[in-house]
């Protein structure tokens, strides 16, 4: 059976080269960029965001995977914007397509430096993100639902629309892990190429 992001690879069928830029105006260390527009201007660009949080490395490597699934090589026209949550302000949410996700569950909750960001973000972006997709990556500690479901209802006030189902890892990321989250890169990618959001 063929997965979301092949099918959608396919359908585009698009063949084009990714190259990476660092930091940028906000100043932050690990924003990361990719261009994929190649001869075309970057105003047919879209653009995805992973707002993320890692205080163990656990969760970093989750985000990690998705960039990289997200910057497969036939995907040229979508842009992709990796902050941390706590550099993360409403400019970039502003600036996005479509959002993903990457919190550490703490005590069950949502990692307090991921719930800062929506605390700084939610007032100035509130009804002004015409419900944009969204997906979540949880490191999990327990089982993940605590982080997940808080998670949830705050950005439904925004109001976000979540498209693709979440990835919750409980103890340190396997290879499968890492696959799926690569597969969810490429998947909210491809769809934001071919129209699918």
């Amino acid at each position: 059976m063929e997965h979301a992001p092949q099918k959608a690879l396919r359908e585009r069928g698009a063949h084009g080269r990714n190259r990476a830029h660092g930091p940028t105006a906000h100043g932050a260390i690990d924003a990361c960029y990719s261009t994929r527009a190649g001869p075309r201007t970057l105003r047919g660009l879209k653009h995805l965001l992973i707002i993320y949080h890692s205080q163990s490395g656990k969760t970093a490597t989750m985000a990690h995977a998705v960039r990289r699934g997200a910057m497969h090589p036939e995907i040229e026209s979508v842009d992709v914007r990796m902050r941390a949550a706590a550099d993360a302000d409403p400019r970039d949410l502003f600036w996005c397509d479509a959002v993903i996700f990457a919190t550490p569950e703490n005590f069950g909750y949502m990692a307090g430096a991921m719930k800062d960001f929506f605390d700084r973000t939610f007032y100035p972006c509130q009804g002004r993100l015409s419900g944009i997709p969204y997906a979540v990556v949880v490191g999990a500690g327990n089982d993940g639902t605590g982080a997940l479901a808080a998670l949830r209802r705050i950005v439904r006030g925004f109001p976000l629309r979540e498209s693709q189902e979440p990835i919750v890892c409980s103890g340190p990321p396997g290879e499968d892990v890492l696959a799926r989250c690569e597969e969810l890169g490429a998947t909210m990618a491809a769809g934001l190429e071919i129209g699918m959001f």
